[in-house]
């Protein structure tokens, strides 16, 4: 049993545009059952090159704003001034329009280091609706996805699936800077858990990851191992 394959289901669309509709569609589904449900609701989304269209389309969603946080899977530890932040990604595609009444919850807190800005960070994200209505997950050439980098210093608590933290503070040499991230759990308890993908080479690592191996080596295995039904995957090539 332990030799099966990790289930995902994929879904593959024509180009980005196609895929960014239908990601959108899926998120927006998502937090209008939650705010249906409880009256608000609360979103992760990933940050990198991949998700900018993505956010764009998100943007013109017709949601009640108003009752939506946002929040970012994982972030690099430096402020909104650069270029490498995604709180500042998620700002300039996603938080214009009437999605601007959105409450944005960043995890960067301006501490010197994650660890030191590990306590405030959590208490910021405690507040949020939970679970999310909808997370995004994005995914590296290298397997990791979060900041679960493969072989991170703090990898093995992070991907713990019974980890009591929201969050982890994660250093890793292929991560450029240290990181913030929720943890495993967190994000696994998401209404809808989405990943979504671009290009042949990532859909390859995709294959691999499915493929029995170590958790330490493609940090994706921990999210298809242990989800609660199988990952869905929006992929174009």
């Amino acid at each position: 049993m332990d030799d099966a394959p990790l289930p995902f289901a994929l879904a593959a669309y024509e180009d980005r545009a196609a895929l960014a509709r239908a990601l959108a569609a899926h998120v927006a589904q998502a937090l209008l059952a939650r705010t249906a449900r409880d009256g608000a609701a609360s979103l992760a989304v990933s940050g990198g090159r991949t998700p900018a269209l993505f956010l764009e389309t998100l943007s013109a969603a017709p949601l009640d704003w108003g009752r939506i946080s946002v929040t970012l899977v994982d972030e690099r530890w430096v402020p909104e001034t650069s270029d490498r932040s995604n709180a500042a990604l998620v700002r300039a595609h996603l938080l214009k329009g009437a999605a601007a009444a959105a409450r944005f919850v960043p995890l960067f807190t301006g501490a010197p280091t994650p660890e030191a800005g590990l306590a405030a960070a959590e208490e910021r994200v405690g507040g949020l609706p939970h679970p999310f209505a909808a997370v995004v997950l994005g995914m590296g050439d290298d397997g990791h996805t979060a900041s679960f980098f493969p072989g991170a210093e703090g990898l093995e608590a992070a991907i713990d699936p019974a980890a009591p933290a929201l969050l982890a503070a994660i250093r890793a040499e292929a991560a450029g800077e240290p990181r913030i991230t929720f943890t495993l759990p967190e994000l696994l308890a998401a209404d809808t858990l989405l990943l979504h993908i671009e290009g042949k080479v990532k859909r390859e690592v995709l294959e691999a990851a499915s493929r029995p191996g170590p958790q330490g080596q493609m940090p994706i295995r921990a999210v298809l191992r242990h989800a609660r039904r199988p990952l869905d995957v929006l992929w174009c090539p």
